[in-house]
């Protein structure tokens, strides 16, 4: 617990635990985020609509929901809050709120940008984009639309329609795609360059196409974000994880003529964790970039327990937009074998994807031990 402690503000954490427990509101977790509502279990009124959610930056990485859903609910009733995490248990330093109304995104704006939450750090709220529209660009000249759709519904999820554009300084063909929501299009865009790449040998490009002009309470221009006197200011980093895309991996879509090549990939992993011995014997400097597998491996050898070994399998893709690992770790002095399910989104390359489902691993064996200490 000791070296947990070290990483997170374990009286943060009890007080979460505790909030939770006294107002029975529940949290669903999965590898990147922590989702309130969406909806919540009262809620009076239709799902909110575009331009209703905001974007929560430098937020104390020890900051939670006991402290951040009351704050933001003190504006209005929240659909949906979702606190971005790392593997450490802190927050990454960003948040969204949905509300029910985009005149209550403006209150938010008014009243919280600049809120005080810890001395020294000022929240800044902002609109944010909810973008629906990704553009594909440098397709084959011969697309036809109605070919690109059966492909692009057989790779993501939530995909509605494609129109393709061309024009002036439009190299090939350029294709805008809609989709169903905001989360499933940033999925989409995370895997789409990879797997058109993978699977058909085709180098596309995906970029943002924004549709949506601003509201008429936009036209100010956006909160500027404070200069936290505690820290730097939080880049908000990449969200997480994933293996290669490839088709074993894919819902197997009926490829139309000209959408034909296809690859293998690994499916699964069995090795002790990397780099452990010498990440080890340098010792491990104890701060938030410290990682669950050096953590882990630094823990096994003050205990004298041995290296610890994983085993780590695919299991299957969920409509969520998340892929499913099963794992396996056995630690030598420890007689329990410690199993279970990580739930991680597409990255860029098979070998950050899978160093990323190692410190999801390592990083629920890591509570799993907390916990069985605790319980002794």
């Amino acid at each position: 617990s000791d070296m947990i402690g070290m990483v997170l503000n374990l009286e943060r954490v009890k007080a979460l635990d505790s909030w939770l427990k006294t107002t029975n509101i529940t949290l669903t977790q999965v590898n990147g985020q922590r989702k309130y509502g969406g909806p919540p279990e009262v809620w009076a009124g239709p799902a909110p609509g575009p331009r209703c959610e905001v974007f929560i930056s430098q937020i104390p990485r020890d900051a939670y929901e006991d402290l951040l859903i009351p704050l933001f609910s003190s504006v209005g009733p929240l659909w949906e809050f979702r606190l971005m995490m790392n593997f450490s248990g802190q927050n990454r330093g960003f948040a969204y709120a949905k509300y029910g109304s985009s005149a209550m995104v403006s209150e938010a704006i008014r009243s919280l940008h600049g809120h005080m939450l810890e001395p020294g750090y000022r929240l800044c709220v902002r609109r944010s984009t909810e973008k629906r529209h990704l553009c594909m660009g440098e397709l084959p000249a011969d697309t036809r639309p109605e070919d690109l759709l059966q492909v692009l519904q057989g790779l993501s999820e939530g995909v509605e329609r494609v129109s393709l554009k061309a024009g002036p300084g439009i190299e090939g063909v350029a294709a805008i795609v809609a989709f169903s929501s905001h989360h499933t299009a940033s999925m989409a865009k995370k895997i789409l360059v990879e797997a058109f790449n993978k699977r058909f040998n085709l180098s596309v490009s995906i970029k943002w196409h924004s549709t949506v002009k601003p509201g008429p309470d936009e036209s100010m221009p956006p909160p500027q974000p404070f200069k936290n006197l505690a820290s730097s200011p939080v880049k908000p980093q990449r969200c997480i994880l994933g293996p290669t895309l490839s088709p074993h991996l894919l819902k197997p879509p009926s490829i139309p003529q000209g959408f034909c090549r296809a690859v293998g990939g690994p499916s699964s992993l069995q090795s002790p964790h990397p780099s452990c011995s010498s990440s080890c014997s340098q010792g491990l400097k104890a701060s938030a970039s410290s990682s669950p597998t050096m953590l882990l491996c630094r823990l096994c050898e003050m205990q004298g327990f041995g290296r610890p070994v994983r085993e780590i399998h695919y299991s299957h893709a969920g409509s969520d937009g998340f892929l499913y690992f099963t794992y396996k770790v056995c630690i030598p002095g420890i007689s329990q074998t410690f199993t279970g399910l990580v739930m991680i989104l597409p990255g860029p390359s098979a070998s950050s994807m899978l160093e990323e489902a190692s410190q999801a691993t390592a990083q629920q064996v890591l509570q799993a031990l907390y916990h069985n200490q605790g319980a002794h």
